[in-house]
Parts: structure tokens; C-alpha cells; sequence
């Protein structure tokens, strides 16, 4: 999962809405063994630079993923809006203090947790890998000037934002920097026959065998739900998490498979 960007619960947090699916899924992840994967941006540190404010904000969210990093089962990537966490001194405050509940209630969060900028998956019995990454690598302005572009967001877009303005430097809001994104992406992927999963346009993506190596989880800011990827037994399946709606009018969260489960060894025999 990816493009969470939570924020101070604020108008301008994105993750407000969604924040009760995200719970339900993680819960679910959690209860049933699987490795969290974050793909970046996790945090909306461009607009909200103070972290502690995030962490109390969506303290629930933040002790689900504490319970996933000590059982070892966690692993945390950074984007162009966190990027601020490849710093190990960062990381460190970040990791520090948690307050879960009481001011004088003090634990660790993740306690000598490192962010990275990529992680490949091998596999080990096929041979075959999976490169994760955020996706926003090789993009002028969220990667080479990234600094530029988080000045604008922070003290001119963010405001405009709230009287619904779209930042036009955001690839997840221009259709035209996403799809030219996407290619960049699904190009690099092919060419070297490595399996891509990315996030950072916001569109989720899981193709047909010989069609791309390249996949995206989506995001969790989408008004009509969250999407994720799993990755499990050596199948890729495309999940989306929303609020349904039963016969007798009664709610509850729902897990609707989007694409797949495809045997991820098809994509490399295709």
C-alpha cells in the first residue's frame, strides 16, 4: 500500500476520510501474517513538516503499524512527500516517542526502523524478483527538485487547495505528468525484465501476463475507497477497500478484488 499522506487531520489531510478503511485493512493483514510494504508518502511531510502532529493525529493507525514492525513484519519505503526520512536522524525522532493515549504514556514507535528507497523481492525458489519502489525517481520536479516543488506546495498550493485549486506540479492530479509517468515507469520495467510495483500516481494498476512488468497499488486518498496489492503464494491479486452497504442497510468495510490473483511466474514465461 501506498499514498496514504496522512496528515494533521486538518481540511487538507487527504487520509481523513479514508483513515477507518485503512484500520480495517491493516487489521486484516495483520490477523493474517502478511509483510506490510509501505511504497511511500506515507506521511504528507511537504505540507505538515511537524511529524509529532501526524503521529497524535492518527495515533490508531500509527500503533497497527508498531504491531507490524515488532513482530517483524514491516517494512517502510519513502517518497517525494516523506522524503525527509531517508535522514537517519530524522528517522530517528520519528521513531522515538509514540503517545498513544496518555501525555505521560511514553513508548517506542519503531524502534531502529529504517526507511529505504527501494526494496527488490527474491524469489527464491523461481528466481524471479519484484522491485518496489514509490515511483517518483526520475521525475524533474518530485525528484531532481523535489526542494522547489515542496516550497510550493507547502506555502502556495496547499492554500489554494482549500478553496479547491489542484497543484499542478502533483503527478496524482495531472493527468498528463501521471501518464507520462506511467510510461517512464512501464518502459524501465520491460526493458530489463524486472517486475515493477510503484505507487505515487495514484492509479492502480495490475496488468495481464505479457502486457507490462509494471504494477501500481493505487493509493489510500481515492473518495472511493483504498487499494493494495498483494503478493501471496506466488500470486499477485489488486484489492480495493470500501464501505458497502448490506440488504438489511446495515455498513461495514469490504475487500473487492479488482484484478488477478495471476501467478506472478506467467508474467516472466509470457
Amino acid at each position: 500500500m501506498s499514498d496514504c499522506h496522512r496528515g494533521v487531520g486538518n481540511h487538507g489531510d487527504n487520509f481523513l476520510n479514508n483513515r477507518h478503511l485503512v484500520s480495517a485493512a491493516l487489521s486484516y493483514y495483520y490477523q493474517r501474517q502478511f509483510t506490510y510494504v509501505e511504497l511511500g508518502d506515507g506521511d504528507e511531510l511537504w505540507e505538515n513538516p511537524n511529524m509529532g502532529m501526524i503521529i497524535q493525529e492518527h495515533s490508531d493507525i500509527f500503533e497497527l503499524l508498531s504491531k507490524f514492525y515488532r513482530s517483524g513484519r514491516f517494512i517502510m519505503l519513502y517518497g517525494n512527500h516523506d522524503r525527509k526520512k531517508e535522514k537517519q536522524r530524522f528517522m530517528e525522532r520519528y521513531c522515538e516517542r509514540y503517545y498513544p493515549i496518555h501525555r505521560d504514556c511514553h513508548c517506542e514507535l519503531f524502534p531502529g526502523l529504517k526507511a529505504k528507497e527501494g526494496v527488490v523481492l527474491d524469489f527464491a525458489e523461481s528466481g524471479y524478483q519484484v522491485f518496489l519502489v514509490h515511483g517518483h525517481q526520475g521525475d524533474l520536479m518530485n525528484d531532481t527538485l523535489w526542494k522547489l516543488t515542496r516550497f510550493l506546495v507547502r506555502h502556495v498550493w496547499r492554500k489554494l487547495e482549500l478553496w479547491g485549486v489542484q497543484d499542478p506540479t502533483s503527478t496524482a492530479k495531472n493527468y498528463r505528468r501521471k501518464k507520462n509517468t506511467e510510461k517512464r515507469l512501464a518502459k524501465w520495467a520491460d526493458e530489463n525484465g524486472i517486475m515493477l510495483v510503484a505507487g505515487h500516481t495514484h492509479r492502480a494498476a495490475l496488468p495481464k501476463p505479457g502486457e507490462s512488468l509494471y504494477c501500481n497499488d493505487g493509493s489510500c486518498v481515492h473518495p472511493s475507497g483504498i487499494t493494495a496489492l498483494e503478493i501471496e503464494n506466488g500470486f499477485l491479486t489488486l484489492v480495493k477497500w470500501s464501505v458497502d452497504t448490506r440488504m438489511d442497510r446495515s455498513m461495514y468495510v469490504g475487500r473487492e478484488v479488482l484484478a488477478g490473483p495471476t501467478r506472478l511466474k506467467e508474467y516472466f514465461l509470457s
